[in-house]
C-alpha cells in the first residue's frame, strides 16, 4: 500500500489511469498486444521530406534499446567496397591539409582506411602510394636487394629514401640469386669509409626459411631468432623473399590492421580527378600498387565521371573505384550503372565547404545518407557518409542511415600525422591549418605540377569543382585552422569506443545488426525541436572542461 510521510492511509493519490492496477509481471505482454505503435519513428517516417523537412544529424536522436552484452563485444566490421572490407568503418577524407602517407598509414593501421589526396604531382602521390605499401608486409616479395658491388655510402642513401636498413645481399643484386649477407643499420652507421663494398661489413651469419613455409611457421622462425630479418630461401639457397620482425611487431600492435589477405601490406587508397590527364596519374598509382581509386568530384553525376569509371573497370579490373559525391538517387543511379564498387555521399556539408551556400546546390547530410544509401544497397553497392561529422554521435547517425563507413576531414585535420606545422593562434592555443579543396588558396596552390611526359599541370581543387577553365575562381570552401587533438593512434580509439558504447546503448551488437534493425522497424528514431537540441547538450553551468577522453 503506498505510504505518505511515513504513515499509512486509505485516501492516498494514485498514479493508475484506471481502477485497476495491472500485476506487474504482466508488463511485457501488455506492452506487446496493447500497445500499437512503438515509440519514436521508423526511419522512413523520420526522413520523409515531405513531412519533416530535408534533416541533417542534428535533427534527430536514435532511442535506446535493450542492453544484454559488453560494449567490448560490439563488431564494427564493415564494407568499403563491393570487395574490400574494414574492421572499422572509419576514413580519412583525400584533402591536403589531412591525408599524405603518414595519416593513410595509421589509418590503415587502426582498422580503417586513409584516402591520399591528388593536390600534388603525380610522382609524389605515387611514391606516397609505396610508403604506404612497404610499411607493412606478410612475406616481402619485392624486397630491395642489393648485389656486392653497392656501397656503404649507396646503402645509406636507400636506407634515407625507404626508411629503412636492413637489405638482402645477393650475387647478382636481384631477387631469385644465391643470398650471400645481409646488411642492417647498425652495419652501416659508423662504418669510416663510405666507398667500401657492403660485403665488407655484412653479417653472414644467417638464420633463413625454406620456401613453402606458411607465413605463421615464418613468424614462429621468426620470433624465436635474435634477427631483424628472415631471408626465404629455395634448396639452391637463392633468395625468394624476406619476412621482417617489424612486420610482426605491427602485426602484435595493430590487430585490427586494414591488410590485403595474401600479400599482408596495408590497404591503399588515393583520389584521383576525372580528366583525361588522370589516366596517366592512374597508371603511376597502379604501378605503385594502389587498392582503391577515389573519384574525387563536388558533383559526381558526369559525363566526365561515368567515363572514368567504364575506362578504369576495363583497364583495371583488379582495381575499386568508389565514385561520387552524390546526394540523390538519381545521381547515384548512374554511377551504380557504370560499375563503381562504392559510393561517396554529401555535397556541402563539410565543415570548411560552402557549396550550399554559394551555389544553392546539395542535401542535408542525413536526408542524402539515407536515400543514397538505401538505394545503392539494392545492388550491393557500400556507401561513405562525406562530410558533416564533427563527433561520435555524428558517426553513429551516418551509420545507422545506412551508410557503410563515415569519411571525416575536419575532425582528423588537428592531428599530428595530418599534412603541415602546428602554430599557436591569437587566442594562445595550438592549431593546425585546415582548408576546403574548394577554398581559393587549395584552387590557387601549385603543387600539383608533373615532371611525366604528357601529364598536364593542373591541381585537385579547380577539377573538383570543374574549375579550370574559369579566369574568375568562385570559392566553394573556406581556410581556417582546427584545435590540436593529438595523435590518431589515441584520437580514433576513442572514436571507436565511442562507437560501441553507442551500438550498447541501441542494443545492437554490431553494423550489420544496427543497419538490419533500423531496416525492420526496431531501431526508432526522434525528431529534435530547438530546445531538444539544447537540452541534450550542456546547458546551466557557469563554467565547464569538455574533456573527450583520458
Amino acid at each position: 500500500m503506498p505510504l505518505t510521510n511515513g504513515d499509512v492511509g486509505s485516501s492516498n493519490p494514485q498514479i493508475a489511469l484506471s481502477d485497476k492496477v495491472l500485476d506487474h509481471e504482466s508488463a511485457l505482454d501488455f506492452l506487446q498486444n496493447e500497445y500499437k505503435h512503438l515509440d519514436g519513428l521508423d526511419v522512413q517516417t523520420l526522413l520523409d521530406s515531405r513531412t519533416n523537412g530535408g534533416l541533417t544529424y542534428n535533427d534527430f536522436l536514435v532511442l535506446p534499446g535493450y542492453i544484454g552484452f559488453p560494449a567490448s563485444d560490439v563488431a564494427l566490421e564493415t564494407p568499403v567496397t563491393k570487395r574490400i572490407t574494414l574492421k572499422t568503418p572509419l576514413l580519412s577524407s583525400p584533402m591536403d591539409t589531412v591525408t599524405e602517407h603518414s595519416m593513410a598509414i595509421h589509418m590503415a593501421l587502426l582498422g580503417g582506411l586513409g584516402v591520399i589526396h591528388h593536390n600534388c604531382s603525380a610522382e609524389d602521390q605515387a611514391e606516397m602510394v609505396r610508403k604506404v605499401k612497404r610499411f607493412e608486409n606478410g612475406f616481402i616479395l619485392d624486397p630491395v636487394v642489393l648485389s656486392p658491388n653497392t656501397t656503404v655510402s649507396e646503402a645509406k642513401q636507400l636506407k634515407e629514401k625507404w626508411g629503412f636498413g636492413g637489405f638482402p645481399v645477393t650475387e647478382d643484386g636481384t631477387l631469385r640469386s644465391k643470398l650471400i649477407g645481409m646488411i642492417t643499420t647498425r652495419d652501416i652507421q659508423f662504418h669510416p669509409n663510405p666507398s667500401d663494398p657492403v660485403t665488407s661489413v655484412m653479417s653472414t651469419d644467417l638464420v633463413t626459411a625454406p620456401s613453402g613455409t606458411t607465413l605463421a611457421e615464418a613468424n614462429a622462425v621468426l620470433s624465436k631468432s635474435k634477427k631483424g630479418k628472415l631471408p626465404i630461401v629455395d634448396a639452391s639457397y637463392n633468395l625468394v623473399s624476406l619476412l621482417s620482425r617489424s612486420d610482426l611487431m605491427k602485426n602484435l600492435h595493430y590487430p585490427l590492421a586494414s591488410k590485403l589477405p595474401h600479400s599482408k601490406q596495408l590497404i591503399c587508397a588515393a583520389a584521383i580527378g576525372t580528366r583525361p590527364e588522370d589516366k596517366d596519374r592512374l597508371q603511376i598509382l597502379a604501378e605503385a600498387g594502389l587498392d582503391i581509386v577515389v573519384l574525387d568530384s563536388s558533383q559526381g553525376n558526369s559525363i566526365f565521371q561515368i567515363e572514368m569509371i567504364k575506362f578504369i573497370k576495363e583497364k583495371y579490373p583488379g582495381l575499386d573505384v568508389i565514385g561520387g559525391n552524390v546526394v540523390t538517387v538519381a545521381q547515384a543511379a548512374n554511377l551504380i550503372a557504370a560499375g563503381v564498387d562504392g559510393l561517396r555521399i554529401g555535397m556541402g556539408s563539410g565543415s570548411a565547404c560552402i557549396t550550399q551556400e554559394v551555389m544553392a546546390v546539395g542535401r542535408p547530410q542525413a536526408a542524402s545518407v539515407f536515400n543514397v544509401s538505401t538505394f545503392a544497397a539494392r545492388f550491393g553497392v557500400p556507401c561513405i557518409a562525406d562530410g558533416g561529422i564533427q563527433n561520435v554521435g555524428h558517426i553513429v547517425k551516418g551509420l545507422s542511415l545506412g551508410a557503410s563507413t563515415v569519411m571525416m576531414g575536419g575532425l582528423l585535420a588537428g592531428t599530428s600525422e595530418s599534412p603541415g606545422n602546428y602554430f599557436v593562434s591569437h587566442e594562445g592555443k595550438l592549431v593546425k591549418a585546415y582548408r576546403g579543396m574548394g577554398s581559393i588558396d587549395a584552387m590557387e596552390d601549385k603543387k600539383a605540377g608533373s615532371s611525366v611526359k604528357g601529364v598536364v599541370k593542373s591541381d585537385a581543387g579547380k577539377a573538383r569543382y570543374f574549375s579550370e577553365g574559369d579566369r574568375l575562381l568562385v570559392a566553394q570552401g573556406v581556410s581556417g585552422s582546427v584545435l590540436d587533438r593529438g595523435s590518431v593512434t589515441k584520437f580514433v580509439p576513442y572514436l571507436l569506443a565511442g562507437l560501441q558504447h553507442s551500438l550498447q546503448d541501441i542494443g545492437m551488437k554490431s553494423l550489420t545488426a544496427l543497419r538490419e534493425g533500423v531496416r525492420n522497424g526496431e531501431v526508432r528514431f526522434e525528431l529534435r525541436t530547438v530546445s531538444a537540441q539544447a537540452e541534450g547538450n550542456v546547458h546551466g553551468l557557469h563554467s565547464f572542461d569538455k574533456k573527450l577522453y583520458s
